[in-house]
């Protein structure tokens, strides 16, 4: 069963920084368009940014643009989400998914496969 696999996250104070990874073992990730979603308490699941197969990456957040970093490493199947800047109203449970083809969306229904999440806390 195709699983994607999350790391990263944790507690961060504000202007802080982490990177997100995103990989499935064993196999390839590399013909689909992998997407990074948040969900901040009590708010619905929002598209943060998107990367395809051959790297065309879209964000989808103005709040955060210039302040994070999708990329992905072909050699190691894993997609990362770099967050600079880190401000309180980033925190939430971040999710990656794979697309259900190689299009990037905005949308959740995009997207067919999801890692388990993890929890990102800006607080000083």
């Amino acid at each position: 069963q195709f699983q994607l696999l999350q790391s990263g996250g944790g507690l961060v104070q504000p202007g802080g920084s982490l990177r997100l990874s995103c990989t499935y073992p064993g196999y390839t990730v590399d013909y689909y368009a992998i997407g990074w979603f948040r969900q901040a308490p009590g708010k619905e699941r929002e598209a943060v940014s998107c990367i395809t197969a051959s790297g065309k990456s879209t964000n989808y957040v103005d709040a955060i643009q210039g302040r994070i970093t999708i990329s992905r490493d072909h050699s190691k199947n894993t997609v990362y989400l770099q967050l600079n800047e880190l401000e309180p109203e980033d925190t939430g449970v971040y999710y990656c998914a794979a697309a259900r083809y190689n299009t990037c969306s905005g949308s959740v229904s995009g997207y067919a496969y999801w890692a388990q999440g993890t929890q990102v806390t800006v607080d000083s």
